[in-house]
């Protein structure tokens, strides 16, 4: 770790089972002092929170009597972390596996390259270590408004290189104090989902660079506090927050874009939903896209188990 730069780790947990204590150790494996390791539970009712005091004492906790959602929970342990003189927040996924030579070679490059405010390593699927879940993302202002680079591909040389991007996930963020102070954490608006593209975007017209540091990878079992890639509730969601996403920063051909690309789509992707079994994420999507325009948010309670039908 550069002795330049103090990181502190933001993790945030909702119901996480067991994934929690891998990604701990993993963070501590790295360098990291514990106290240094914010946990933050967001109301779990899964007995992992307990998991963690009872395993990890010496990590710092902040502990939510409910689910108050990614954005806010991830800011509370950033705030938390910048109170004590942290230069750099990495935000991790309680899914993610942390090798040793990576949080260091991130903060190795925010200390090298001072308008870098933010980095992310490449993110591989933690049951295929061989194959990209992202390196790095692009927006594309079509199906869910952008696209994960690399995503289902073989790893190789091609997503190993150091690259300005439009955004990394927030499942390994690696987020300069220069750049949250001036543009902001993440918009706990959001809920979950989009947060992460809003940041990096903010970042980039802020003057700030938004770079995939590609030598280095994180494992990540992508979507499990959620059910997975194609879960009606994850739809759900990514509908709401892309019309909220698109007013917040798109021109009109933008939303003309997201319009013909996602929303105009929906019907075939209905029909072909009726015999591959998807056709609830389709209309999950759907009810999502509406209550944006509605001006509805995500609320813990909107996607709790039994809200709607669909899930």
């Amino acid at each position: 770790m550069s002795p330049h730069v103090r990181v502190a780790a933001v993790v945030v947990n909702w119901n996480g089972g067991k994934a929690n204590a891998a990604c701990l150790e993993s963070l501590l494996a790295s360098g990291l002092a514990p106290e240094d390791v914010v946990f933050v539970d967001n109301g779990s009712t899964d007995g992992s929170r307990e998991d963690v005091a009872r395993r990890f004492s010496k990590v710092t906790r902040l502990e939510n009597a409910a689910n108050l959602g990614f954005g806010e929970a991830a800011n509370q342990g950033a705030r938390w972390a910048l109170s004590r003189g942290a230069d750099a927040v990495f935000f991790v996924n309680n899914d993610v596996v942390v090798p040793r030579e990576t949080l260091p070679a991130l903060v190795a490059r925010l200390d090298a390259a001072p308008r870098t405010g933010i980095v992310g390593p490449r993110v591989l699927f933690m049951n295929a270590p061989d194959v990209v879940w992202c390196a790095g993302g692009m927006l594309t202002w079509r199906q869910n408004l952008s696209t994960l680079l690399g995503n289902g591909q073989k790893d190789g040389p091609a997503f190993r290189e150091l690259r300005v991007v439009d955004y990394v996930p927030g499942c390994a963020l690696l987020a300069r104090r220069e750049l949250l102070e001036t543009v902001g954490m993440f918009d706990a608006r959001y809920f979950a989902y989009m947060e992460d593209v809003d940041l990096c975007l903010r970042a980039t017209r802020g003057g700030f660079a938004v770079e995939l540091v590609g030598a280095v990878s994180v494992n990540h079992a992508s979507s499990s506090a959620t059910g997975g890639g194609y879960n009606p509730r994850r739809k759900y969601m990514m509908g709401v927050n892309s019309i909220w996403f698109l007013r917040e920063h798109a021109r009109a051909n933008q939303w003309l874009r997201f319009w013909l690309f996602d929303v105009a789509t929906l019907p075939f992707l209905l029909l072909i939903g009726l015999f591959d079994g998807r056709a609830k994420s389709v209309l999950a999507k759907a009810a999502g896209i509406l209550d944006g325009l509605r001006g509805r948010r995500v609320t813990a309670a909107s996607i709790q188990a039994g809200a709607s039908w669909l899930w």
